[in-house]
């Protein structure tokens, strides 16, 4: 090998080729400023001498390089390094490049780096929440709707919402969700999230204002945040959002009525109306988040706020991943009928759009039966764990929490003492191989409370217990009463002689 290549390139046989081998090498020798611009390399015969390469393989080395512009190649010359980002000639001499500036988020990407949890929980693990059992979904059944569905994809472009899909899914949230509407306005969208960030997108202009439930879903938090508007949180009382007495006067009301996350309370009908009332006066939007209402345990479940709206305020938002299990990513959103179009585009321009195949094999799922099946067979499951963490807990915890059991849903709220740290317990736990999610995160504003946000519907009975042991285990050590000290009995004096 010739002093020029000595200790820069290196090709030996192996599992990478020997054409890729020289590519890389040649490349991040000139870019690292080894051979300046100007430089001139050998031939491509005296390279391929030099590596033991075979010519061939040196010439489409070079011929790539220079398509490139890393070098110039002229017949009768020897390929010359061309100027590279890494280094350029100033004056006769080359000087290394300055380091570029480190890029940076947004403000908004700011803040919802400071307002996220600080960890990332990973893999989903006993009691993580807002997770179905994936391992009692019907997955054979599935299948057989996909092969079917993929088998009979039209080619092309077939419409961006299939007509089958949306029929199928509103004949279900028509007799199941009482929801009022044409199936042209139905949205079908890859998540929940991704129609609340549409919808936030598409009604709020920036800078006006928006409510949020406080505690309430962070992600509608987040969307409205991103579309620059005014967020602001407003409590709850036992019957949910709770507006009276404020005058400030929103653009969109983002609520949760028939589980309202993460409390898990049922807004009352009463209430309901008197929020539609309020909505259409003040002129506002109302996103209705009924992210698990498919999972109801007492009763039959109250009919959607969609369906007691009059005025055409109200968008209604749902999703298949708490009722199927979360690989399903598939969510929808019913519009007004006046926003449908304007809908339809920005979910194009945005390519919120699902797979055709997917979308055919949801509406043979539901058709078949097989939707409503998995539902009715779940929530007796469901509504067993459910009862089996809330004794579990009170059993091993009950000095700790006070639990607010749910109506339906997925998922359970475990109260705390507000002088206790949410985040710290639930960092705790997260070592001890437990996922809580804590309750202070999702204010928006002031802290109203603290608590530990539990799933129970994607855990069986061994997983809970063993959970839950953990859990009082922890806020034993965490939270226990500090010991008295035991007090000194006072020295007995020795009485005086008595004369």
């Amino acid at each position: 090998m010739g002093d020029i290549l000595a200790g820069l390139i290196d090709v030996e046989r192996g599992d990478v080729t020997l054409t890729r081998q020289l590519y890389d090498q040649l490349r991040a020798t000139m870019l690292s400023g080894a051979w300046p611009p100007g430089h001139r390399l050998p031939s491509s015969r005296e390279l391929a001498r030099q590596l033991g390469l075979s010519r061939n393989t040196v010439s489409g080395v070079i011929d790539q390089l220079a398509m490139e512009g890393y070098l110039d190649v002229a017949q009768g010359r020897r390929p010359t390094v061309t100027a590279t980002n890494a280094s350029k000639l100033v004056g006769g001499r080359t000087i290394a490049r300055q380091s570029a500036k480190p890029l940076h988020a947004s403000r908004w990407g700011e803040r919802l780096r400071i307002a996220d949890w600080p960890f990332r929980e990973g893999p989903p693990r006993p009691l993580a929440p807002a997770h179905a059992d994936a391992r009692a979904f019907p997955h054979d059944i599935w299948a057989r709707c996909l092969r079917r569905a993929a088998r009979h994809a039209p080619h092309g472009t077939a419409g961006v919402n299939r007509a089958s899909l949306r029929s199928a899914l509103l004949r279900h949230l028509v007799e199941h969700r009482g929801v009022r509407a044409d199936s042209s306005q139905i949205i079908i969208l890859p998540s929940a999230q991704s129609a609340v960030e549409l919808t936030a997108r598409l009604v709020l202009n920036a800078g006006e204002i928006a409510w949020v439930e406080s505690p309430g879903y962070g992600g509608a938090r987040a969307a409205m945040q991103s579309a620059g508007a005014d967020v602001r949180g407003v409590k709850l009382d036992r019957g949910g959002l709770d507006w009276k007495g404020r005058r400030d006067r929103p653009r969109l009301i983002f609520v949760t009525p028939s589980h309202q996350h993460p409390t898990g309370r049922l807004m009352p009908i009463n209430r309901r109306r008197e929020l539609l009332r309020f909505a259409n006066e003040a002129g506002a939007a109302v996103i209705e988040d009924d992210y698990d209402s498919e999972i109801h345990y007492d009763g039959r479940p109250i009919a959607s706020l969609q369906g007691l709206d009059d005025s055409g305020r109200v968008i209604y938002i749902g999703t298949f991943s708490k009722s199927t299990f979360a690989d399903i990513r598939c969510g929808y959103a019913i519009v007004p009928p006046d926003l449908v179009d304007v809908f339809e585009t920005a979910q194009r321009h945005s390519g919120q759009i699902m797979p055709a195949p997917v979308q055919d094999a949801l509406a043979e799922f539901i058709d078949d039966g097989h939707f409503a099946a998995h539902i009715r067979k779940m929530t007796r499951i469901y509504r067993a764990r459910r009862d089996r963490l809330i004794a579990t807990l009170t059993a091993v915890a009950g000095a700790h929490l006070t639990l607010e059991p749910p109506a339906g849903g997925v998922q359970l709220l475990a109260h705390l003492d507000s002088r206790c740290d949410d985040r710290a317990i639930a960092t705790r736990l997260a070592a001890a191989g437990v996922t809580a999610r804590p309750l202070s995160p999702h204010f928006t504003g002031e802290v109203g409370g603290r608590g530990l946000y539990l799933g129970f519907a994607a855990w069986n009975e061994a997983e809970i217990d063993i959970a839950a042991a953990t859990i009082g285990r922890v806020l034993g050590e965490m939270i226990a009463p500090p010991r008295k000290r035991r007090s000194k009995a006072p020295a007995k004096r020795t009485p005086p002689p008595t004369p």
